[in-house]
């Protein structure tokens, strides 16, 4: 038996679906219709439009880092995990849904870094670079943090490059991905070099 979403879940499914799609600008009124709210009751809910922003990139941020990043439970090797990321991310641009980094087309629209939605974005960014430095730790990489740093970049020009062009990545995050991985010396469980 399914249950009748609020409308304050309402109010958020709309809005991550909206602020992705159209951008972070769409109007209140137009916010408000998609989800079955009135405006009284949005601002009842959510002090501004801010918030709103905020509160719906946080909403979306676990589903989105959940379809890129392999779980815990995952045994593989810390190069194919990371490697992973940029496969998945391959598949979801080849979608016609697909719009970028729901987290960088975010902040760069707001262009604030104080902006509740800019906070929020980097704080999903941050997880991200932070995985892929869990990884490389891992791996024995001599600089983690600035191979993970590198990663995060890669990722994010992947997803822009798919939004400007309109069209799906067809590999190439996952070629810039093992190329940055290749040059630190990550092949499979063991660092080049390393005794084996």
């Amino acid at each position: 038996m399914t249950t009748q979403a609020t409308p304050r879940e309402r109010l958020l499914d709309a809005a991550g679906e909206l602020f992705y799609r159209d951008g972070v600008n769409i109007g209140v009124d137009a916010l408000c219709k998609a989800a079955g709210v009135s405006k009284k009751s949005m601002y009842q809910l959510f002090r501004s439009k801010d918030e709103l922003i905020a509160e719906s990139l946080a909403s979306v941020g676990p589903s989105y880092q959940r379809a890129l990043e392999p779980g815990p439970e995952d045994g593989t090797t810390p190069r194919e995990r990371i490697i992973a990321v940029f496969e998945r991310q391959d598949r979801l641009s080849a979608s016609a849904d697909f719009f970028g980094c729901p987290f960088v087309s975010t902040a760069v629209e707001l262009k604030n870094p104080e902006h509740p939605g800019s906070v929020v974005a980097r704080h999903f960014k941050q997880r991200m670079t932070d995985f892929f430095l869990g990884e490389l730790v891992a791996a024995g990489v001599a600089d983690p943090e600035l191979i993970a740093l590198q990663l995060t970049m890669a990722f994010d020009g992947a997803s822009a490059r798919a939004v400007v062009r309109a069209q799906a990545l067809g590999g190439v995050g996952i070629t810039m991905a093992a190329a940055l991985l290749d040059a630190a010396g990550v092949k499979g469980s063991v660092l080049v070099g390393q005794a084996r």
